[in-house]
């Protein structure tokens, strides 16, 4: 007898449908599976057959074909165990194909019959639900994810047997209903570190909201303990909260990379932070099959490089081309994959490798020395960082009497003002903040008077500056201004954009 259930297989963040088919007859006992298959899809069988003896669905001995259409597409991963134990119980007769007409089934089956959960069920279900299925079931612990894609109904279940008694109509599974609002509004709630704990760092900290309110690339130099990471661990409180759409964007990939939270959905701004010692695929993804890395992982969020220099230079390269084109592209033997990385850069790094140049009093660092750490970061990376800022030594004064720093939720109601003005000019177009504009455009967005052009011009030939830094000077002036409420940009506004540019040299 003949039996076919929908299923889908991820392909980097896409998904693809596929129809897992059964056909058991007669003739020498013996179970294939055919369809590009991969170790852990053929190690499927031995699952199943388990599963449902288990579970008291004998499995006769007769010869059972299995084919995972279409052929062309490598099935990968535990998820076809449910689609085809549910194709084997419709072939040996036990449930009518009719029971699983227009219905999506994933999930990775134990040798005695419960359900185990699965990567990437978000992206998958939201296939299913474009290529007309009006159900699906999945294991209980992918059921909250699965539900917070619209327009399907969703079905979670803990055992196989679960699945045949609701499928056979002896006892129908309960349907799982999420409200996403709802979730943003209850886990989505502001917590932890918050920049009224930041003393002193005044530069820094305006270094910081310009480059949140226009999504602009931050490097924060100085010495140890001078507090760049704590000022870099609190930029995301200052960042407006996730939208919906937003958030299942994120969760989608972290659907896929295995780092969902329990209730199925990222509700806070990622915040990377990933050791230097961290690989090329580790970072901008890969694999076999490739999965995302830290900085698709860092999608609408931060991407946070604590001492820049120590990692290795092969790696922090990867970053040049995601940076300016906010996707990463990962070409394998079996495909090409594009995951997003549209994520805000903060990096951070001493002065030199003790920390402590140019006090000479502390540092024993040659020139050499100084040269040689500072330019493990090559210049056309540091070209694409907007916003150079130092922070130097907080003076004890500073810290035992003065006063508390400016609470986060003061700052953020700034920047959210600054990205509703970028939303409304930029409405329409394929931009969405200053940080992002292109070369082209630059002239539009960021017309400048005649006694601006005129002390563009005298920065540009006094700090000798490349065509990219004049305009990312420009797209910071841009954002100062908004943060100002000023449709034009102005000379303050240009003369403190480019105090976050060091010298041609960069400090180095």
């Amino acid at each position: 007898m003949f039996a076919s259930v929908l299923s889908g297989v991820v392909r980097g963040l896409e998904s693809r449908m596929i129809t897992v088919e059964a056909d058991v007859t007669n003739g020498l006992p013996q179970m294939q599976m055919v369809g590009y298959l991969s170790s852990e899809v053929r190690e499927a069988q031995e699952r199943v057959r388990s599963a449902m003896q288990n579970c008291h669905l004998s499995i006769r001995p007769m010869r059972v074909v299995i084919n995972l259409s279409p052929a062309d597409i490598r099935k990968a991963g535990s998820g076809f165990d449910l689609p085809i134990a549910v194709a084997l119980m419709i072939a040996y007769g036990y449930l009518p194909q009719s029971s699983v007409k227009d219905i999506f089934f994933a999930g990775e089956l134990s040798l005695n019959g419960e359900l185990n959960g699965i990567h990437g069920m978000l992206g998958l279900v939201e296939e299913a639900r474009q290529n007309g299925c009006r159900a699906c079931i999945v294991p209980e612990d992918n059921a909250a994810e699965a539900a917070m894609v619209q327009g399907i109904e969703v079905y979670g279940a803990f055992t196989l047997k679960e699945v045949f008694d609701h499928l056979s109509g002896a006892a129908p599974l309960w349907k799982t209903i999420i409200n996403i609002e709802e979730i943003l509004q209850k886990t989505g709630q502001r917590g932890g570190p918050d920049f009224k704990d930041v003393k002193g760092q005044a530069m820094v900290r305006r270094a910081a909201e310009i480059a949140a309110a226009g999504r602009h690339n931050l490097l924060i130099s100085g010495p140890p303990g001078a507090g760049k990471s704590m000022i870099a661990k609190r930029i995301p409180s200052i960042l407006p909260p996730v939208s919906a759409d937003e958030a299942l964007e994120i969760s989608r990939i972290h659907s896929v990379a295995g780092t969902l939270p329990p209730e199925g959905l990222v509700c806070e701004r990622p915040f990377r932070m990933p050791h230097h010692t961290i690989s090329v695929s580790g970072l901008a993804g890969g694999g076999m099959i490739p999965k995302p890395g830290e900085i698709s992982l860092a999608h609408r969020g931060v991407l946070y490089l604590d001492e820049i220099p120590e990692f290795r230079s092969e790696t922090i390269e990867i970053l040049r081309q995601p940076m300016e084109d906010h996707a990463i592209t990962i070409t394998r033997n079996v495909g090409t994959y594009v995951f997003p990385a549209d994520f805000m850069l903060v990096a951070s790094r001493n002065p030199c490798k003790c920390g402590y140049y140019p006090d000479r009093s502390r540092c024993r660092c040659s020139e050499k020395d100084v040269r040689r750490y500072l330019q493990q970061i090559s210049r056309p990376l540091l070209d694409r960082i907007d916003l150079h800022v130092t922070a130097e030594q907080v003076p004890f004064e500073d810290l035992q009497e003065g006063a508390a720093g400016e609470s986060s939720e003061s700052i953020r109601a700034r920047v959210e003002k600054a990205h509703a003005i970028q939303t409304e000019r930029y409405k329409g177009t394929p931009y969405r903040f200053n940080g992002e504009l292109d070369a082209n455009v630059l002239e539009k967005y960021c017309l400048l008077g005649e006694k601006e052009k005129n002390l563009m011009a005298r920065i540009y030939e006094k700090k000798q500056l490349t065509a990219r830094t004049y305009h990312k000077i420009l797209k910071t002036a841009r954002t100062i201004a908004d943060l100002e409420g000023k449709e034009k940009i102005e000379e303050k506004h240009l003369a403190e954009a480019a105090l976050y540019r060091p010298d041609a040299a960069f400090g180095e």
